[in-house]
């Protein structure tokens, strides 16, 4: 599948943000696109009754899109189990032309890495007689390495405890070389065979595809020893069965650096850079093994695709956005700052609602929206428009309420959007924090950072309440983070007018935008409901003229 394209409104989110990205990701779903919508920040009340109402899942969080392990390119991987042979792991390795693989458990935890060196080293301990014994080396793994038939025994009756040893001296000489439970490898010599099973041998390997006789097998079985024949020759067999012992024993476990595939890429460079590993495994929260990168995955990273919905300003977009690819951006406000690499996507109409252009690309492509898309289209213009009183409204916004009323089976839209209001303008347990924050946005005008928050409600006098606690957090606020000016709009649904909240030096655009005295900290202004017509393009002029 392609990689997922991320749908995104801005931060704060409002009705019209939230539901015009359920519903893009809807409709590139349906064109054959991997989208996903994503919210930035906490729904609204009045969202959050939308959703419930139409049975729609609310959006996944997204923090940021600024690159993680996950955008990399990561070199496939092999897993294999403790148990299995060096021999294999190296088959693997040369078949596949890799140089490292991961040993997991059964629930492809990762338990360790084996690398070519690792084997490579341990092949050079061949000398050492012991080291089946040492590695606990399984008899199916030596039974594979030397390709051998098993004439007679079982893993139960092998004894891991002995030393390998080759039987190519006299009978008469062998009793100083073989102790109880070692492993001996012989010839096609009868004599040899009952020698070194007489000396308490624990496991007998014929070599050279020698068949026992009937009274070695008998003398075998009788003593309850492994017996087995392989058509490869003596010396060959000695140097091959130390590559049957378990990469468990010889895997790199300890101190071991790995990554978790939700890291981000500037996290994890300065430990790349300050170790000097081949690859680093990566892994999932549950210790699952997901591949390797290299220093060289860093430089041939993936961006995040992402569709910016109902802004296109930086300040309001998802953190990280200069790290990631933009695609796309669909709006129904002005233009703002962000740039782009490379020419894009842009559908920005002067509608009251960003639901609006999305409802209509549905109707233009002859695709109906489903009842619940439908539902929450038509919510959204109803938020953004305050029930087609907000100057914004448009013809086409009415219009696609009509038509999106009638899919999603709402009867009466004016009862509905009452409804809607209510449930979502109540201000019942919220703190001054959670009232400012509600509906936020950050504008740069020249020199000037300006915040302007908005709340719309019926319940005006719990804001009034609060007052002095709101002036007191916008005057903390804006001496905090550096704003000119803090606005927050409180917008009477009932009787189209707004109270403005205000602080910052530059209180004196209020005045100038509005032709109103600006002694105190807040003013109210009559018919003023919209941010976006009724007072960014007024503040913006007075700012010009400063």
């Amino acid at each position: 599948m392609d990689k997922l394209v991320l749908i995104t409104g801005h931060k704060n989110p409002d009705t019209d943000s939230i539901c015009s990205v359920i519903a893009y990701s809807e409709l590139k779903k349906k064109l054959g696109v991997n989208a996903s919508p994503r919210r930035l920040g906490e729904i609204n009340r009045e969202t959050e009754f939308v959703l419930k109402h139409f049975e729609v899942e609310v959006p996944e969080y997204l923090p940021t899109v600024k690159s993680q392990v996950s955008d990399l390119n990561m070199d496939a991987i092999i897993p294999v189990s403790a148990d299995i042979s060096i021999k294999t792991a190296w088959n693997l390795m040369k078949k596949n032309n890799i140089k490292t693989i991961p040993v997991v458990d059964d629930y492809e935890r990762l338990l360790g890495v084996v690398t070519l060196s690792d084997i490579t080293n341990k092949y050079m301990d061949a000398l050492d007689n012991n080291t089946i014994a040492s590695t606990k080396t399984s008899l199916r793994n030596i039974v594979e390495t030397l390709n051998a038939k098993l004439i007679c025994g079982s893993q139960e009756a092998f004894n891991t405890s002995g030393k390998v040893i080759v039987a190519a001296t006299n009978p008469e000489d062998l009793k100083g070389f073989i102790d109880q439970g070692d492993i001996v490898i012989t010839a096609c010599r009868l004599d040899n065979q009952l020698k070194a099973i007489e000396h308490g041998a624990n496991c007998l390997i014929i070599t050279c595809g020698g068949t026992p006789s009937q009274e070695v097998i008998e003398e075998a079985c009788s003593k309850n020893m492994v017996l087995m024949t392989t058509p490869i020759d003596t010396f060959t067999t000695s140097r091959l069965i130390n590559q049957s012992i378990p990469v468990g024993a010889i895997m790199s476990d300890k101190n071991l650096i790995k990554f978790n595939i939700d890291d981000f890429i500037d996290d994890i460079k300065d430990t790349m850079l300050k170790t000097r590993y081949r690859s680093y495994p990566v892994i999932d929260d549950s210790n699952r093994i997901k591949g390797f990168i290299s220093r060289y995955h860093l430089i041939s990273q993936r961006k995040k695709k992402v569709i910016l919905l109902d802004h296109n300003e930086k300040a309001q977009a998802v953190n990280g956005l200069e790290e990631a690819e933009i695609l796309e951006i669909i709006d129904h406000h002005r233009l703002g700052d962000i740039q782009t690499a490379n020419p894009i996507y842009i559908k920005n109409e002067p509608v009251g609602s960003t639901s609006t252009i999305v409802a209509n690309m549905y109707f233009e492509m002859g695709i109906r929206p489903s009842k619940s898309i439908a539902g929450i289209l038509c919510s959204a213009i109803l938020s953004d428009t305050i029930k087609f009183q907000s100057p914004t409204c448009t013809y086409t916004d009415k219009i696609a309420v009509e038509k999106l009323a009638e899919i999603a089976g709402i009867n009466d839209i004016d009862e509905y959007a009452n409804l809607m209001f209510k449930e979502g303008s109540t201000l019942q347990g919220k703190t001054p924090k959670d009232i400012f924050y509600q509906d936020f946005k950050d504008y740069t005008f020249g020199k000037h950072k300006i915040g302007i928050g908005q709340v719309n409600t019926m319940d005006r006098e719990k804001v009034t309440e609060m007052k002095e606690e709101l002036i007191e957090l916008m005057k903390q606020l804006s001496k905090n983070s550096g704003y000119n000016l803090l606005m927050l709009l409180v917008t009477d649904i009932l009787n189209q007018a707004s109270e403005v909240l205000f602080v910052g030096d530059e209180k004196e655009l209020i005045s100038k935008a509005f032709n109103v005295s600006v002694a105190e900290n807040s003013v109210y202004l009559p018919g003023v409901v919209s941010r976006k017509k009724q007072v960014i393009p007024f503040i913006s002029a007075a700012v010009d003229k400063l």
